[in-house]
């Protein structure tokens, strides 16, 4: 928790790192601004301080034209909080609100529609309505200027009721009519929204090492699926994969920061071909899961560069992320996939089934050409299509079923110790897989994976002891950030030492 001096001296120094984290209004201007506002810093007597965009929005106060507040990387507390605004907010990043109503949301939390209001406005000063007005508002913006659509196909793509619910958000929300907001981008920088077609920036804090990123995507794409090729810049490769969205099909691509690109630059160039517009919002929230574009960086690679074994690896490669997801289902596959094998076998097992039983895109584009397969396809999969040993075969049937039956829980709203329970209840999961997954499907920061032989492999290169007890006695040190320790383990792994050769690490799912 920070107070307000602490707050004002941010804004006064115009630090980026607390960007998203809060929102400074301004009484004299009747604006809001991110902490890195370049404009003349306001006295301290009119700055009022507010937890979200909507908070700012709700008391009055219309966006800074100069920082474009709506555009930060959202706080590194939504993705890591277990608790009910943590999980709240995680699902109306989702667009579960626009999909499902505020009763819907409350549902999947399990709390009634009051208490959620009353629990989100005491702690965010604005309820699930006004937090999922706010994303609408940031989705109309982006439509606006980034694609050709007639202002009322925006107004319903981005969530909108009505054609003047639409226009009466936007111009309390920015102070500008839809058609002024689109004026302020040239149309040279306008893509062609009939396609679907929509370019955008993915914003981030502190450092990114998208090396890393696109490294640890690469080793793992499903054939198909994903894949990583070279972008139009020299030196610059693009993470590509399909989507599964609520109303349709989607395809993204990602590209990493170039060699002259520095790691603080603070956002990625992103393309997204969607099916229906009405998805944007959910597939730029999967997307900034899966890459970890709201971590803390400066406060992860601080704690564990305190680390005596660790702190060389922080000061080599600043800014590593612990990737998540854009679809919890399809990882929990991955990850009964690949128990006890290598990262290389699981990707071919994986493959296969997405041949199977993926479904195919309506337009292949390049090498993807599939959806992923569904949990519930893969639950009634033929065992001679399932090239694993019985055990694991049963537990991924197993898996499928309680997942497509929703006896089993992964979105962004369960309880992780729910969750882990759930899971571990069914016949061959163990503490590895539940592990991976409350890493990565779960945003869970603080998982460490002992019995991992990626861990024990990058452990010994550093010269500790790798054995599950060893590295259990070790782990404490590195709370609560234990999941980033794990994901520079793995680089220390695969990483060779002179004349040793690359480490490809297996997965060991251990009672």
């Amino acid at each position: 928790m920070i107070d307000d001096e602490t707050r004002y001296r941010a804004v006064d120094s115009r630090d980026a790192r607390f960007d998203g984290v809060f929102f400074t209004a301004v009484r004299t201007t009747g604006i809001y601004c991110r902490p890195s506002c370049p404009a003349v810093t306001p006295k301290r007597v009119n700055c009022t301080f507010y937890p979200t965009a909507a908070a700012a929005q709700g008391a009055g106060f219309r966006a800074c034209r100069r920082c474009r507040p709506d555009s930060v990387p959202g706080s590194p507390e939504w993705n890591h909080r277990a608790d009910l605004v943590g999980r709240a907010m995680r699902l109306i990043g989702d667009g579960v609100v626009d999909r499902e109503g505020v009763a819907g949301l409350a549902a999947r939390l399990g709390y009634s529609a009051r208490q959620l209001q009353r629990q989100l406005t005491a702690e965010l000063g604005a309820g699930p309505l006004a937090l999922a007005r706010a994303q609408r508002a940031q989705a109309a913006r982006l439509l606006l200027q980034t694609t050709e659509l007639p202002v009322t196909e925006v107004a319903f793509a981005a969530g909108f009721a009505s054609v003047r619910q639409f226009n009466d958000t936007v111009r309390e929300v920015y102070d500008r009519t839809p058609s002024g907001l689109r004026t302020e981008i040239s149309a040279g920088r306008r893509g062609g929204g009939t396609a679907g077609t929509i370019g955008l920036r993915l914003a981030y804090r502190g450092a990114l090492d998208s090396d890393h990123l696109i490294d640890f995507l690469a080793l793992r794409a499903v054939p198909g699926v994903e894949e990583v090729v070279p972008a139009a810049a020299p030196g610059v490769r693009t993470y590509r994969r399909t989507l599964a969205l609520p109303y349709g099909q989607g395809i993204a691509e990602v590209d990493g920061l170039g060699a002259a690109d520095p790691p603080t630059r603070g956002w990625l160039d992103c393309r997204l071909v969607l099916a229906d517009l009405r998805d944007l919002t959910t597939a730029v929230h999967r997307l900034r899961a899966l890459f970890d574009l709201d971590a803390d960086p400066d406060t992860v690679d601080t704690q564990l560069g305190r680390d005596q074994g660790l702190a060389p690896l922080v000061r080599a490669r600043p800014g590593i992320r612990s990737p998540g997801h854009v679809d919890p289902h399809e990882l929990a596959v991955r990850a009964v996939l690949g128990q006890q094998v290598t990262v290389t076998a699981a990707r071919t097992l994986a493959g296969r089934l997405a041949e199977r039983y993926g479904v195919p895109l309506a337009e292949p584009s390049g090498g993807l050409r599939l959806l992923f397969p569904s949990a519930g396809a893969l639950a009634e999969a033929a065992p001679e299509h399932l090239a694993m040993p019985e055990s694991r075969r049963r537990a991924l049937r197993g898996l499928c079923a309680a997942l497509a039956g929703g006896t089993v829980r992964l979105d962004g709203g369960v309880d992780r110790e729910h969750a882990a329970a759930d899971l571990l209840a069914l016949p061959g999961i163990g503490p590895w897989t539940v592990g991976y997954l409350r890493m990565r499907a779960m945003a869970d920061p603080d998982v460490f994976l002992p019995t991992d032989a990626g861990v024990r492999h990058g452990l010994q290169r550093l010269g500790l002891p790798g054995d599950p007890k060893s590295a259990e006695r070790a782990a404490p040190a590195w709370a609560p950030w234990r999941s980033y320790a794990v994901h520079r383990l793995w680089v220390a792994a695969a990483t060779p030492a002179a004349g040793a050769p690359n480490v490809d690490s297996t997965t060991e799912e251990m009672a």
